[in-house]
């Protein structure tokens, strides 16, 4: 059976890096690309720093420049970013036509079958680096592994502008001394459940029986299992297409009211832009929802066809939503549907 080599390519503050290539006066000075923080943006992305001042993405703006007064926002240019990503994944298909793109700045590359470079990873990847950084001027992370989820890790261990590379022979070794908190679904509430255990680790994590970590974990303590043991069998899939983008927000304190509920929207709208503006080409939004979580844990979502993406077709939808229930919100919720163009695009090609 052929070992597969997976390549998991990041750009390294994609919008934030064309901005200061675009504009090289920009260079060297704290820079985040998301909304004005005078009409409660979020960042969408900011450069290395604007890090240092522990500036993040999806940080609401007016406290990003709390923490960083010298920080300029720009707006996004979406068609540009889209246009460089598509530029990006033109290279990647002169080595394999197996990519799952992630968003527009992050990418899957499954190279089993490559032939170049005698079918070697590493300088496939080293290689893409290169004409990315010679031909846009934008620099990318790399990682090359086995799977997907050592890929992944692999390319943020070198971050910015690096490339690291985990063999087969060097799995065992890498994964035994993963801390928990860097395994894929693992989340700050599963981390502190296995901290609580005693497990840091993955080798901590290894001396525990599949039967245990599924009791306690349900399925998915099948999953922590496998990947302490570094095994995850998911393809790269070409096809994987996403059903819908959502946001949401868990509060300390019960909402009591609709009003309340309402007043939350335009940060949730916020985020929910820079999320879709975050998705590779191919999509185009659909139905808009929402989704309320009561102080009992009952639940309930509504969705719309045809209402706008605004504050007000939302709030109309929270206040049927919240007429079902009439208690106070633990969660508020919103999304859009979306409607998969490639797929209709594919399917009008079947019927030409």
């Amino acid at each position: 059976m052929t070992r597969r080599k997976i390549i998991h390519v990041d750009c390294d503050c994609f919008y934030a890096a064309i901005e200061m290539r675009d504009d090289p006066q920009l260079a060297g000075r704290p820079l985040a690309v998301g909304g004005a923080a005078a009409r409660r943006g979020v960042i969408a992305t900011c450069n290395y720093e604007a890090r240092a001042y522990g500036v993040r993405s999806a940080m609401a703006s007016a406290h990003a420049q709390r923490l960083c007064p010298e920080l300029l926002i720009l707006k996004p240019r979406m068609d540009t970013y889209r246009e460089v990503s598509r530029q990006i994944h033109q290279i990647f298909q002169s080595y394999t036509e197996q990519i799952e793109p992630l968003s527009l700045d992050e990418a899957f590359l499954d190279v089993s079958d490559c032939a170049h470079f005698s079918g070697s990873a590493t300088r496939i990847a080293e290689d893409i680096r290169r004409r990315i950084w010679q031909q846009l001027r934008i620099t990318v992370s790399a990682g090359v592994a086995p799977n997907k989820f050592l890929a992944k890790i692999a390319s943020d261990w070198n971050k910015p502008d690096g490339l690291f590379v985990i063999t087969p022979d060097q799995v065992e070794d890498f994964v035994r001394l993963l801390s928990v908190d860097r395994l894929h679904g693992v989340g700050k509430v599963t981390a502190e459940r296995l901290q609580r255990m005693g497990i840091r680790n993955c080798g901590d994590l290894r001396e525990h029986a599949r039967n245990t970590l599924v009791q306690e974990f349900g399925a998915f303590g099948e999953r922590l299992w496998s990947l302490s043991r570094g095994i995850d069998e998911r393809p790269v899939n070409v096809a994987n297409r996403r059903q819908s983008v959502s946001v949401e927000r868990t509060f300390e304190k019960d909402l009591p009211d609709l009003p309340s509920c309402v007043a939350q929207l335009p940060y949730l709208l916020d985020e929910l832009s820079v999320r879709l503006a975050r998705l590779g080409a191919g999509y185009r939004p659909g139905k808009p929802f929402v989704k309320l979580k009561f102080h009992d844990f009952s639940q309930t979502t509504l969705e719309q066809a045809g209402a706008r993406l605004d504050n007000n077709e939302y709030a109309q939808l929270l206040g049927q939503a919240f007429a079902r229930g009439c208690k106070p919100v633990r969660l508020v919720g919103i999304g859009v549907r979306l409607i998969d163009t490639y797929g209709e695009q594919q399917q009008l090609r079947l019927f030409e």
